[in-house]
């Protein structure tokens, strides 16, 4: 049986393309529930994700408070506060040898994202530059978040080599609460 082979929109790749890769080093951020890997990524269906597992990605942020944000936002979608839910914040050395970078919201739009509906759960277009980032062999991307006022950092795992755990603190989501309530 011949395995199923994404079809790319040629408009995307062709975009990507032009687009020169990008050595980025530094630090990210993730939050995981306490016990998992904080290094292993995921196939679930997601913002850069495509459903279908094609490939792994690590969800991260460059700020702290965008890491918290992302999460804190799912969480504040359930009817009550999950209380009793422990997470961790990871400070992650990175090094990539091919990033895709994306500055702003407008040069998503570009290649069809809504920008009005970027911080839904709709995920089609986001999906489709994902998966063409993929298929051209980038090892990452740099997005803007939909959650906070920062970049995101997207690893494809199977292609990130220079990942680092360097910290990890528990999460303490009263105090992040109360934060966010006087901002």
């Amino acid at each position: 049986m011949i395995g199923r082979r994404p079809v790319h929109d040629r408009r995307i790749l062709d975009a990507l393309e032009t687009i020169e890769p990008e050595r980025f080093t530094g630090e990210a951020w993730r939050v995981t529930r306490k016990g998992r890997d904080p290094l292993r990524g995921s196939t679930a269906n997601g913002r850069w994700s495509p459903s279908g597992g094609e490939f792994e990605v690590l969800y991260t942020s460059l700020e702290r408070d965008g890491a918290l944000a992302e999460i804190g936002y799912r969480l504040s979608l359930e009817p009550v506060w999950p209380s009793r839910i422990e997470h961790q914040v990871h400070r992650i050395e990175v090094e990539t040898e091919g990033t895709l970078r994306f500055v702003d919201r407008e040069s998503l739009a570009r290649l069809g994202v809504d920008i009005a509906r970027y911080h839904t759960f709709e995920y089609q277009a986001t999906q489709a530059i994902a998966a063409a980032a993929y298929f051209l062999e980038f090892d990452s991307l740099i997005v803007p978040s939909a959650r906070f006022h920062c970049p995101n950092l997207v690893i494809f795992t199977e292609r990130a080599t220079g990942l680092v755990l360097r910290k990890s603190d528990a999460v303490d989501w009263d105090a992040w609460r109360r934060r966010r309530v006087g901002e």
